[in-house]
C-alpha cells in the first residue's frame, strides 16, 4: 500500500506565498518522476511542475519564474514552492509520483489566492 499525503494548501493573499509538501510512503517501487498538477473549477487538469531522478525540471509557462520545485529523495518528497501567487493560481493541487511499476496520485489539496 503506497501513500502519498499534501499539506501546505490554505489561503493566501495576491502576492503572497505558500509551500506544499508531498511525502510518499508505503512500498514503492523506483520512483522515476515526481511532479505537481493543479485543476481549477470547470478546467482541465494541467500540469504545474515536474521533477525526474536525474533532477531535470520542467514548469508550466503560466508558473516559471514563481515556483520552484525540489525533492528530497531521502524522504520521498516532493516540495513546491510558490511566490508571488495569483488570483489565477486558485486551483486543487495534486501530487503525482510516477515510478518503474505505477503511477501515483496525491489526495489534492486546496489553494485559493484572494483577497
Amino acid at each position: 500500500q503506497v501513500q502519498l499525503v499534501e499539506s501546505g494548501g490554505g489561503l493566501v493573499q495576491p502576492g503572497g506565498s505558500l509551500r506544499l509538501s508531498c511525502a510518499a510512503s508505503g512500498s514503492i517501487f523506483s520512483i522515476l518522476a515526481m511532479g505537481w498538477y493543479r485543476q481549477a473549477p470547470g478546467k482541465q487538469r494541467e500540469v504545474v511542475a515536474g521533477i525526474n531522478t536525474g533532477g531535470t525540471i520542467n514548469y508550466a509557462d503560466s508558473v516559471k519564474g514563481r515556483f520552484t520545485i525540489s525533492r528530497d529523495n531521502a524522504k520521498n518528497t516532493v516540495y513546491l514552492q510558490m511566490n508571488s501567487l495569483k488570483p489565477e493560481d486558485t486551483a486543487v493541487y495534486y501530487c503525482k509520483v510516477v515510478t518503474t511499476k505505477i503511477t501515483y496520485w496525491g489526495q489534492g489539496t486546496q489553494v485559493t489566492v484572494s483577497s
